[in-house]
């Protein structure tokens, strides 16, 4: 028994050394529509660069909102990033969303709210 505790604390101790981590830069997204309710089911793409967003190509990342208006990306570069969102005619055009930078390693939160 001793000698697994062992095993297990030299396994988490070479973990955390190595730099291994458990968290990656994550983005979650809530949508809500103008009157604040979640909106179900929306399209969420996500641009590294304004011209890109612009023009609505070479998306860095595109997800959909679940049940509870929600998208996540994982993974991500600790960048600002511009938002797309669209469900039916509801979307938030000319509204020029960017994120702030986001943080390493962290869960970053943003809500967007279309029209």
């Amino acid at each position: 028994m001793k000698r697994i505790t062992q095993l297990s604390l030299l396994a988490i101790l070479i973990a955390g050394l190595s730099g291994f981590q458990l968290i990656k830069t994550t983005l979650n997204i809530t949508v809500r529509n103008d009157l604040g309710n979640i909106v179900e089911g929306a399209t969420v793409r996500l641009f590294e660069n304004e011209d890109d967003y612009s023009k609505e190509e070479n998306a860095a990342a595109e997800g959909t909102t679940d049940a509870k208006g929600v998208v996540k990306f994982k993974d991500l570069k600790a960048i600002a990033y511009f938002v797309l969102v669209e469900k039916d005619d509801l979307n938030n055009f000319g509204g020029g969303e960017q994120t702030g930078k986001l943080e390493a390693k962290r869960i970053n939160k943003v809500t967007i709210v279309i029209q």
